[in-house]
């Protein structure tokens, strides 16, 4: 018994893992709740063009010595608006643009990090350093993670009708490419706010695997919510701790943990079959009536 404790608090014991552990909350907390909508818009690849797409806004950033959330930010932004405009301005399928814009942008940043003399480490661009965290980068985090969850909640019925049926959204008078943008606009600085714990290519495992765990349990899209939030903050710490006892990469320990509670709800989800077209029903049924 006294084993398992010490596994859990000799970690809490130093002040970088203290700080870690507050960044993965902060990060499985704002991937979860972003997550539930990107799998009902069918956005995962969305998040993985982002999420690549961000590199060489850092390294531009680095160059001109400005936050590196801030150059990351713009760079998602600018990838996402680039694919808009190239699906409408084009014949070719939104996912054909993405897979063409986000690994052009992200060769690109490749290319001009080899030109730039720096002491930052490619690998923890990649794959996020979250042990080394500091209290800047905390509370620029809790920022980030704070302001995403205030939007998403304030406007939650109408991001989710947008995903669910953005038909009936501009039917009934919603701003749907104010919505449409809106949430591109989350997904970019949740990214950001995601890069120190798993880095840019991980990132998309957090923002796909809490909510389609949760859409394999419930019907519901409130209790999808707290499903995907309890799993992604669960993972989150556990995987951090796991990382600090194996001495592994941290990011790819959470998300390997995420992926194995996703195989155990697919093996044991009540129904798989009936869940969707039941969630299908009841948010149809509850917009009509409202």
């Amino acid at each position: 018994m006294m084993a398992i404790i010490d596994w859990f608090a000799v970690p809490l014991s130093y002040p970088f893992m203290q700080r870690a552990l507050m960044v993965s909350l902060l990060v499985g907390a704002v991937c979860a709740v972003l997550s539930c909508y990107l799998v009902l818009k069918g956005w995962s690849l969305m998040g993985d063009a982002i999420s690549h797409a961000v590199l060489p806004g850092i390294v531009l950033a680095y160059v001109t010595g400005l936050p590196l959330a801030v150059g990351a930010f713009i760079a998602g932004l600018s990838c996402a608006l680039l694919t808009g405009y190239l699906k409408e301005s084009s014949r070719v399928k939104e996912d054909t643009v993405m897979g063409v814009v986000f690994s052009g942008m992200f060769g690109f940043g490749l290319v001009i990090f080899t030109k730039v003399e720096t002491e930052q480490h490619l690998l923890h661009i990649l794959f996020g350093n979250v042990l080394g965290v500091s209290v800047r980068d905390l509370i620029e985090t809790a920022l980030i993670a704070g302001v995403t969850l205030a939007i998403v909640l304030v406007k939650r019925r109408d991001l989710l009708l947008y995903c669910f049926d953005p038909n009936h959204a501009r039917a009934i008078g919603l701003p749907v490419q104010a919505l449409h943008y809106g949430l591109l606009v989350l997904l970019s600085l949740t990214i950001v706010g995601s890069l120190k714990a798993v880095g840019i290519i991980l990132v998309v495992a957090m923002l796909i695997a809490p909510g389609a765990i949760a859409f394999l349990l419930t019907d519901r899209f409130e209790r999808m919510l707290v499903i995907a939030t309890v799993v992604a903050t669960g993972s989150s710490v556990l995987g951090t701790l796991i990382s600090f006892h194996i001495d592994g990469a941290t990011g790819a320990c959470i998300v390997l943990v995420q992926a194995a509670v996703f195989v155990l709800a697919f093996l044991f989800a009540p129904k798989r079959g009936l869940v969707a077209a039941r969630m299908a029903r009841r948010q149809s049924s509850m917009f009509t009536s409202g």
